[in-house]
């Protein structure tokens, strides 16, 4: 699980105490996630495919990890992509994401991807049809906010008659995990969690001191979470340089984003929201300044 780089301090930002002298990665952070489920080894692989089989309800093993993303030299020459885009050994597409900061409009958002991840099928050909096209999960866990009214920890989405409650039937599914909840679910004895608990629980408390016992119980009793532990423990100090700039540009898009909604909403918080977290992450003064425009005076009173 030790991380290898040369000068930890240089990653104060990112690492966080755990264990006798271990320190890894808050994994909620977008780059952080879809660098834990993308490397190519196969603790990578198995944690990915524990993942979405926890979710879906059936177990599945992931053949293919499709490149969605520019190259480290290259960061800011397209939009960036934080969601792990994959195929099942039946051929099934899947998209797995993990949302930091999630804005109002998500669920729309997801619909809008679960469309194009559906219609992205390739059913060309004299020999292909309708009934060719697989099933497709957009799977989406929301770290902060509450989405839905009730407290069910996960939410799967089908296509249905409001009127009537039938189901079309459809091979389109988005499921969402709400970490949020896992309030009504830390406490409870690791063998009674179910899997999608339990890595709902190790993704919320991961970097939380008051939970440790219970995710290293929680570690040891899943072998696919394990897994996932393991491959953050392995990334080398190029891979951390990365991380760390695509969150600052992450940063940077969802100041902008947050500006957009401030100023349809008429208020003036979303500055202050996403300099304290730079602030928290190590980001210099300088830096926070250039994302948020605040001055000096009110970064160093946060």
């Amino acid at each position: 699980m030790k991380t290898k780089n040369e000068n930890p301090a240089q990653y104060e930002w990112e690492l966080f105490p755990f264990g006798d002298g271990t320190r890894i990665l808050d994994i909620r952070y977008d780059p952080v996630f879809k660098a834990v489920f993308t490397k190519d080894t196969p603790k990578s692989k198995g944690a990915l495919s524990d993942l979405i089989s926890a979710l879906i309800g059936r177990t599945v093993a992931v053949e293919a990890i499709a490149a969605n993303e520019p190259p480290i030299d290259d960061l800011r020459q397209r939009h960036l992509r934080f969601d792990v885009a994959c195929k099942t050994e039946k051929g099934e597409p899947v998209n797995v994401e993990m949302s930091f900061n999630p804005r109002a409009s998500e669920p729309v958002r997801l619909e809008y991807h679960a469309a194009k991840l559906f219609t992205g099928q390739d059913i060309h050909g004299k020999d292909k049809g309708y009934d060719d096209l697989k099933e497709t999960y957009q799977i989406t866990i929301l770290a902060k906010n509450k989405f839905f009214p009730d407290e069910n920890l996960t939410h799967n989405f089908l296509y249905y008659d409001p009127d009537t409650r039938v189901s079309l039937g459809g091979k389109t599914r988005i499921i969402t995990v709400e970490l949020v909840k896992t309030k009504l679910i830390a406490d409870k004895p690791v063998n009674e969690m179910t899997n999608a608990e339990a890595w709902a629980v190790f993704f919320q408390y991961l970097t939380n001191e008051g939970k440790k016992a219970k995710i290293i119980e929680i570690i040891n009793h899943e072998e696919g979470i394990a897994m996932a532990v393991e491959t953050l423990g392995t990334f080398t100090q190029n891979e951390l340089e990365y991380i760390r700039q695509t969150a600052l540009i992450m940063g940077e898009l969802d100041w902008n984003t947050g500006i957009k909604d401030a100023r349809k909403e008429g208020r003036n918080e979303a500055g202050l929201e996403y300099a304290q977290k730079m602030k928290t992450m190590g980001f210099l003064v300088e830096q926070i300044q250039a994302v948020t425009g605040l001055s000096t005076e009110t970064i160093a009173q946060l």
